[in-house]
């Protein structure tokens, strides 16, 4: 069965002190850095961070944009980004709650970035998100996640078949196209894990 909003939201909480410990895998940094690398954000624009967690995209991201705006479904999660935040010395960054079908932001945004997150919607889910992201109307939009270069024989996948419904990147590519994106890069860091860049059609 798969698990509500809220399921997802009360888990994360749960781990939410501990998480940046165990995200310590060469395929997660590596698609951190290339989500980083390919948001690049002008010193005026505005990034939304989707699933932004701890924060640590929306941080790293703050120093070069002019403003970051997170977003997470977890409460847990997000007190830990304000809290680095406010040790950082940030003050272009806010964080808040909001979920992909429905990002919580009323202002215009440059932008968007999600790393790690948007595998735990269904495909019918991940194409309705997607779209969503477009009517926002960002330049730019940055994917780092789990996404499938061909089937994974069971026992062998490196996620949680219970808690992730990752799609295959030609899943990706193909609902960004009908969302009006151009992927004009797309990197995989493994047959399991990739970062696409997609630039809205103008």
């Amino acid at each position: 069965m798969k698990r509500s909003i809220e399921d997802h939201a009360a888990r994360f909480s749960a781990v939410a002190t501990e998480y940046d410990e165990e995200q310590d895998s060469e395929e997660y940094a590596a698609c951190a850095s290339l989500v980083i690398e390919g948001a690049a954000p002008g010193a005026e624009e505005t990034v939304l961070d989707l699933g932004t967690g701890t924060g640590a995209i929306a941080l790293a991201l703050a120093a070069d944009a002019g403003k970051v705006i997170g977003r997470d479904i977890s409460e847990g999660m997000l007190a830990e980004a304000r809290e680095k935040a406010t040790a950082a010395g940030y003050e272009n960054v806010s964080f808040g709650e909001g979920r992909f079908r429905d990002p919580n932001v009323d202002e215009p945004v440059d932008v968007v970035v999600s790393n790690f997150a948007l595998h735990h919607l269904s495909d019918a889910e991940k194409r309705e998100a997607i779209h969503t992201i477009a009517a926002l109307e960002p330049r730019r939009f940055v994917l780092g996640d789990v996404m499938l270069s061909a089937a994974v024989p069971e026992g062998e996948e490196q996620f949680s078949p219970e808690v992730d419904d990752p799609a295959t990147v030609g899943v990706l590519v193909e609902a960004l196209t009908d969302a009006g994106f151009v992927v004009s890069d797309a990197t995989l860091v493994s047959d399991q894990y990739g970062v696409l860049v997609a630039d809205r059609e103008r």
